[in-house]
């Protein structure tokens, strides 16, 4: 595994508040310098025959656009949601039910998937859903003359020639899930996963302040 130095991982500035909706039985907003998203966490819940698996529950995870409808970009990303939160959550102790996650994409200003990842796994916190980790989600650019930018604005995604996201797990820095677009080496690709890994630490760490900060007021 490559050596990568805190300091030469940047990323934007982190909000998250948790229990802000009403009706769904888990909820969160997450804030990555402009790009935020909402998401929303329904169930365990009766699920449709059609749909039933009858050793674990039925998980479905829906990205709303800003403006319009969901595209085969947003279609993309469901699946990257949704297979990150399979790996986390433990399923079988819901079987014959359903999980329904709703992320309502408030603004983007680049690395988009990797805050929907963060306003997922704080959603499924807020929901009190059993989990064998929590995840992250960390995007990476690489420009023209090969840096690297962790957690890119959209007019660095613009100007980059490959953009990574990767879903890494709280417990061993393992990447779950990985992203990918554009051309780049495996030594970049390698080098994207060490700097990942690197910047998710500071992510759970904002995690574990922002859930101390919400109980101590609880208190």
């Amino acid at each position: 595994m490559m050596e990568v130095s805190a300091s030469s991982v940047s990323l934007r500035e982190f909000g998250c508040e948790q229990t802000l909706l009403s009706r769904p039985d888990g909820s969160a907003s997450f804030v990555q310098g402009d790009t935020s998203v909402m998401a929303g966490v329904y169930g365990p819940a009766e699920v449709k025959v059609s749909k039933e698996i009858y050793d674990r529950a039925t998980l479905e995870v829906l990205i709303q656009p800003k403006v319009g409808l969901p595209g085969v970009r947003e279609r993309s990303q469901e699946q990257c949601v949704r297979e990150t939160c399979e790996a986390a959550l433990l399923l079988s102790l819901h079987p014959r039910s359903s999980l329904t996650l709703i992320l309502q994409v408030l603004h983007d200003d680049g690395s988009l998937l990797g805050c929907c990842l963060n306003a997922a796994c704080m959603a499924l916190m807020d929901a009190g859903l059993s989990m064998s980790c929590l995840f992250c989600g960390v995007s990476c650019a690489i420009t023209a003359d090969g840096r690297i930018i962790t957690d890119p604005t959209a007019a660095q995604e613009k100007e980059s020639r490959a953009l990574m996201t990767f879903a890494i797990d709280s417990t061993e820095r393992r990447v779950i899930m990985s992203s990918t677009k554009g051309s780049f080496s495996v030594h970049e690709l390698q080098q994207c996963i060490a700097v990942s890994q690197k910047a998710s630490e500071k992510i759970f760490h904002f995690y574990r302040d922002s859930v101390r900060r919400r109980y101590s007021k609880n208190l």
